[in-house]
């Protein structure tokens, strides 16, 4: 909640409840899956098993959020936003457009009413997963919820809208999202005058720019603290692309935004504080059945963050920022233990020091950004 005229956000990259997490909830899907090497969705929960132990399906909707809860509750935040990367339908056809279909059912929604989600970012590469039908169906849902949604809708208007979402007091937080084609989302998913889809950045140009500036623009009111959320880039990688940080640092200088909230990757990647203003090139993945899958571990993707953002009212410069690094295991979030948090603190310093940006651990185990006393370089 505010302390002295401060809005904290709660902000979480890519939340995947679909597949093998869908399984473990109590009203798990038909588990039937299309993909190349896995027809079941249990298998992943069989998978996490073998790593993990037992998970005792099904768990309650509070179980999968694990430690985080906890965290949240004491944040206070005002206002909770992740990615919600899944359909949250019935559908039984899949989008023939991928080989990877995620799908959480209806009734599980439950699961991000236990963590107090305010919003869900649905520009994304999954939330097709199940057609237009499938994209119909979450957004009613989810609105049924009581959870807001953007990035996604009937039509491209709707797609391009911006939710209002409010913070209690003088203050309000407005959140618009996109998807940059980068990260995977076919170009058909794009919504149009007349068919539901996600609002689709072909490439960061100018004419994305005045879109994402124009749906800010038509709601936003003096107090309240913009947010654009952009999914963008490979799985896998730190590297920011120089296209990346010019986009980013124009919504700031030119479109007002406070907070730029990035991610695609499976892994956080660096962060920047640029004119007081936070960027988030890669939030990382923070609920996943990826356990015992394998590979890539040499970026850690079982380790997950929650960014804890303070933004002053008034001239919404960022104040605080807490990243609270957690690790999943049986589908729950633990808080991460003092090697993994050093860990993760090492990399993502050596990753955002280009970005004048040194990252701290603290002896309560959550990292923290300090400017650098360096210019700011080009990222490697």
């Amino acid at each position: 909640m505010k302390d002295g005229g401060r809005i904290t956000l709660a902000l979480a990259g890519d939340v995947m409840t679909g597949r093998g997490v869908d399984q473990v909830l109590p009203h798990g899907s038909d588990p039937v899956l299309y993909e190349p090497y896995v027809d079941d969705a249990r298998v992943y929960v069989q998978l996490a098993e073998r790593t993990h132990g037992p998970i005792g399906a099904p768990v309650a909707f509070t179980d999968i959020w694990g430690d985080a809860l906890r965290v949240l509750q004491e944040a206070g935040a005002d206002v909770r936003v992740v990615n919600l990367e899944t359909a949250v339908t019935t559908s039984a056809q899949p989008s023939a457009d991928k080989g990877i279909h995620y799908r959480m059912h209806p009734r599980n929604t439950r699961v991000l009413r236990a963590a107090g989600i305010d919003c869900s970012i649905m520009a994304n590469n999954h939330v097709l997963d199940w057609g237009r039908g499938g994209l119909t169906e979450t957004l009613r849902v989810l609105r049924e919820a009581g959870i807001a949604t953007v990035g996604a809708g009937q039509d491209r208007r709707q797609a391009e809208r911006a939710a209002v979402l409010d913070a209690g007091g003088s203050g309000g937080v407005i959140v618009v999202a996109a998807g940059s084609a980068d990260s995977g989302i076919p170009e058909q998913w794009a919504a149009t005058a007349n068919e539901a889809g996600v609002n689709l950045l072909p490439d960061l140009s100018d004419a994305g720019f005045r879109r994402l500036s124009q749906a800010l623009g038509a709601v936003r009111g003096a107090t309240d603290v913009a947010v654009v959320s952009l999914h963008w880039g490979g799985n896998w990688g730190y590297r920011i692309p120089e296209r990346h940080r010019r986009f980013a640092r124009r919504l700031i200088d030119k479109a007002g935004v406070d907070i730029v909230f990035g991610h695609s990757s499976h892994h956080p990647k660096g962060v920047e504080l640029y004119r007081g203003k936070l960027i988030v090139y890669g939030a990382g993945d923070f609920i996943n059945d990826y356990e015992g899958i394998g590979g890539h571990t040499e970026y850690r993707p079982d380790l997950g963050i929650l960014y804890l953002a303070g933004v002053e009212l008034g001239n919404s410069r960022l104040v605080q920022l807490e990243m609270v690094p957690f690790i999943r295991r049986g589908f729950c979030l633990e808080h991460a233990g003092a090697m993994d948090a050093a860990w993760l603190a090492a990399r993502l310093n050596r990753q955002s020091r280009c970005f004048g940006v040194e990252i701290a651990l603290g002896d309560d185990g959550r990292l923290r950004i300090r400017p650098t006393r360096t210019r700011a370089q080009s990222p490697p």
